[in-house]
């Protein structure tokens, strides 16, 4: 289900750092991004490099990259914006989550 405003935002940014990661990889490779059970606040999110979309699946192009999130995910990930953050302990994806109540200390995971 490719949309023309997807219910989440990929910034140009992360689209440049995906870009960078996808370009060692196989022709047609995507970012997927998950939410899964766990963590020390309930949820954390997945990123894994894949080949397949689902028709369920909620892509983003931007930039010239794909990122394929699963139904379930987004409904935890709505209004979201996936950035990539560089700062002096290092640099790394982020999402900036409207619908988190709390995060662990650590900042890997999140409740709603």
């Amino acid at each position: 289900m490719t949309q023309t405003t997807p219910p989440i935002e990929v910034t140009s940014k992360a689209a440049s750092q995906i870009g960078k990661i996808l370009a060692s990889e196989a022709p047609g490779a995507l970012l997927r991004v998950s939410v899964s059970g766990g963590g020390c606040s309930g949820f954390q999110y997945g990123f894994e490099i894949d080949t397949q979309t689902s028709d369920q699946d909620l892509v983003i192009e931007k930039d010239g990259i794909k990122v394929a999130i699963d139904d379930i995910s987004v409904t935890y990930m709505e209004g979201s914006v996936i950035d990539y953050v560089t700062d002096l302990i290092g640099s790394s994806f982020q999402v900036k989550n409207p619908l988190v109540q709390s995060e662990c200390g650590c900042g890997t995971s999140f409740s709603i």
